[in-house]
């Protein structure tokens, strides 16, 4: 990423990694206003007592899992997290995801490069027009994005009785596993609080059905992994589209294995459109801020 207008007004020192600002000499950690980081890098609270002039902290990302909140507030220190920038990409990968699934495309892929073609016609696969997407995070702007596509697509949506979901045009189920029963597709797109640790469990699972489909572009911590590979290898659901994993970037052996999984290494966010978009608006926060915009 590159941030041309703070570099030319001398406004911008990289470091290697956060372990390095607490080790810069105490003049130089007196001189920094903002702290710009990752969601994958957070933001300690050792790193924010080193910076004692440190009032804003921006974050390319969604998540906020590896920054301490709580550290900020007592300082009152400002953070944004430039998550908008990373709508697009994710809520793209999470339809991808769903008709790779549906469509059984890496396996036709495979079919096509080999004989198998020449000695008959591919299986069939699953339409989504007429499916139910059911979107945990609905009314977030990557659950309204990944709606959107799936309208375009022509497929129903639901999602979990919250009063954020009132008036978003879905039917809304009181539990995770009446959202999964009206589901042919569940999609996960709700960041990984602790409270909902492992809230995909074997009963939401079962609940999903032998002809229900998993899609997670949220976090790895809310799908109770064990409890999924029995659900694929029993075919308590027809397949998973995963994104994220519980304990990423490790995969468990028999999960890789299994022929109705699908694994993308979270890259959700990872394009070059999000990655300039992000950092335009990392800059003019920046600037805005320092009052040199």
């Amino acid at each position: 990423m590159t941030y041309p207008r703070l570099e030319a007004q001398g406004l911008l020192k990289g470091v290697l990694g956060l372990a390095e600002v607490t080790v810069l000499p105490l003049h130089d950690r007196q001189a920094i206003r903002v702290l710009m980081t990752s969601a994958s890098r957070g933001c300690s609270a050792d790193v924010i007592a080193a910076l004692p002039n440190l009032g804003l902290v921006v974050s390319q990302g969604v998540g906020q899992d590896k920054i301490d909140t709580t550290a900020l507030i007592a300082r009152s220190i400002r953070l944004r997290c430039v998550g908008e920038a990373a709508t697009d990409d994710v809520a793209d990968l999470a339809m991808a995801l769903t008709q790779i699934l549906c469509r059984g495309l890496v396996r036709a892929d495979a079919f096509a490069r080999n004989s198998a073609w020449a000695q008959g016609r591919f299986e069939m696969g699953d339409s989504l027009v007429g499916m139910t997407m059911g979107i945990a995070g609905l009314s977030g702007r990557i659950g309204q994005a990944i709606a959107a596509r799936a309208r375009a697509s022509r497929m129903k949506i639901a999602g979990l009785n919250r009063r954020s979901n009132q008036g978003l045009d879905a039917t809304l189920c009181d539990a995770w596993a009446d959202l999964a029963r009206a589901s042919d597709v569940l999609v996960l797109a709700v960041p990984g609080t602790d409270d909902l640790t492992h809230v995909v469990d074997a009963d939401v699972m079962a609940a999903l059905g032998p002809k229900g489909r998993l899609v997670n572009v949220g976090r790895g911590t809310l799908v109770d992994t064990q409890a999924l590979i029995v659900a694929l290898e029993r075919k308590t659901i027809a397949g998973a589209a995963l994104d994220v994993l519980e304990g990423e970037p490790h995969v468990p052996a028999r999960l890789a294995t299994l022929p109705n999984v699908i694994l993308s290494p979270h890259i959700g966010a990872q394009t070059w459109g999000q990655r300039a978009r992000a950092a335009a608006i990392a800059e003019a926060e920046v600037l805005a801020y320092l009052g040199k915009a």
